[in-house]
């Protein structure tokens, strides 16, 4: 069922980051307005064929340019052309490059940043050197806003720097750390002031809708009763505002590096990897592109990529299933998910609700199965407080490093209110009751061929899959090792 969802996606492979200048300049870094982002008044006239000269002084002729575009969270090659033996680099062709953000990549001499858009008509020269700082544009508003952003950014890079060393040495609280900290803010400011203007100024361009959605959102304060900051409810409103400049309905920003970049900054960093909160957070961020002709090609991305990210095979999350079912049941549906057909989307549904009835905080399912004499027994007939259900197979080289460690367990626990549910999966009458008598596995064993007792029950990826019920009859836990199982049960007591 794996395949079906990477046919779906098939486009989203390779993360990538642009070139940035140096400094305290990163896109995602910088302070800027938690303001929704105003839309734009766009031109929809087609794009025009390109036409983009580049001299760059100081580069030996004859080697290869390559113009690299973004698409989501992948790279790609749009063109390449010969450097001629003056540097001069000529991309110029019938057919339109797509809206976004590019580099001019000479291996080992020069990388230069451009925006396009519908105007792919631009004369640009600088020296290798120093691109940003020696760079001029003619021809073309985008790359001339572009670099006048650039420079200012490289002209306060060495000031940023200077002050991040010296803060090295100086004790927070003290007169000096004030002062470094104030220069600090007032940099930024200057930055921000820099960029609002050029915002202002030029409100339609793709130079704005990109930077203006790279800016981290104004930190809040929020004060506790004492009057400290509440660091806690100022992430919670970080995370909050984190989209605000985001204008959803512009295509152009997912062929740049900004929106990749923001979400895997939200979903990674901003967010505690624990299903609840990537629940809560997702469901946030998509609300904000469902179910809108405008926003469908982000809803696609959105959904394919965090969908992918925390697919229960490629993920530590102890319960990835939950995030799993979360993303298909409600993104991968017929009336939603335009980009996949009914096929695909039957089976990732059909997947999903295979995991749905195990996730954890879910009351257990009951099984009943055959002990090695041919009678029955019911998991949920066990009287311990603590049950683990442990399915495994006998020739899986995983399960014989945990088998012998959860009969380890086993013997310490057994009188400290825990039991074990073998379950034996993919096997046969004789290889499993040998595997019984070599491995010790005193606790209840149980096999059914046709699997028929836990299909539906309890999700198996991978052998060996545990999972641990409480006290009243809940999934505590699953997709853990042996180790971790005391951990597990500790910290249920605590809650109680």
């Amino acid at each position: 069922m794996r395949q079906l969802l990477m046919i779906a996606v098939a486009m989203l492979a390779i993360a990538c980051n642009a070139p940035s200048s140096e400094g305290a300049s990163n896109n995602d870094n910088s302070t800027g307005s938690s303001t929704p982002a105003p839309r734009a008044v766009r031109d929809n006239s087609p794009a025009e064929s390109p036409d983009i000269q580049l001299s760059l002084q100081g580069i030996q002729g004859g080697g290869q340019a390559s113009l690299i575009g973004h698409l989501n969270e992948q790279r790609f090659r749009a063109d390449s052309v010969v450097v001629d033996a003056n540097g001069s680099i000529h991309f110029k062709r019938e057919e339109p490059y797509l809206p976004g953000f590019y580099y001019i990549l000479v291996p080992q001499q020069a990388v230069v940043q451009l925006l396009i858009d519908k105007d792919q008509t631009m004369q640009m020269q600088a020296n290798a050197a120093d691109v940003i700082g020696t760079m001029q544009v003619e021809g073309n508003l985008e790359n001339e806003i572009l670099y006048q952003n650039l420079q200012f950014e490289q002209s306060q890079s060495p000031k940023f720097d200077a002050i991040s060393g010296q803060l090295q040495g100086v004790q927070k609280g003290s007169a000096e750390y004030d002062r470094l900290t104030a220069e600090r803010s007032a940099l930024m400011a200057e930055r921000k002031a820099h960029l609002d203007a050029l915002f202002k100024k030029y409100p339609n361009t793709l130079f704005t809708s990109y930077k203006r959605a790279g800016q981290n959102p104004d930190l809040r304060e929020p004060k506790r009763p004492d009057g400290s900051i509440d660091t806690e409810a100022q992430v919670y409103h970080f995370r909050r505002d984190f989209w605000d400049g985001v204008d959803f309905t512009d295509e152009r920003l997912l062929n740049t590096p900004v929106i990749f970049n923001k979400l895997n900054r939200y979903m990674t960093e901003l967010t505690a990897q624990n299903p609840d909160s990537l629940r809560a957070a997702t469901k946030y961020l998509m609300d904000k592109v469902v179910d809108n002709e405008a926003t469908r090609e982000y809803l696609k991305f959105f959904a394919n990529w965090i969908t992918i990210k925390y697919e229960p095979t490629k993920t530590t999350l102890m319960d990835a299933e939950a995030m799993y079912v979360f993303m298909v049941q409600n993104y991968f549906t017929r009336e939603r998910a335009f980009w996949s057909d009914s096929m695909n989307i039957y089976g990732l549904q059909q997947r999903a609700e295979e995991m749905a009835g195990s996730l954890v905080g879910n009351k257990a399912p009951n099984v009943t199965s055959y002990a090695p004499d041919g009678s029955e027994k019911t998991l949920l007939d066990l009287k311990a407080p603590y049950l683990v259900v442990y399915m495994y197979n006998p020739t899986c080289e995983h399960c014989m490093e945990q088998t012998p460690k959860l009969v380890n367990f086993y013997r310490e626990w057994k009188n400290k209110g825990v039991d074990v549910y073998g379950i034996a999966l993919d096997t046969d009458q004789q290889e499993w009751t040998d595997y019984i008598k070599k491995t010790g596995m005193n606790w209840t064993n149980v096999f059914d061929s046709s699997n028929r007792s836990i299909y539906g029950k309890y999700y198996v990826d991978v052998t060996p899959e545990i999972y641990v019920i409480g006290p009243d009859r809940k999934i505590i836990a699953k997709n853990i090792k042996v180790n971790q199982i005391a951990e597990v049960i500790r910290m249920d007591k605590e809650k109680q």
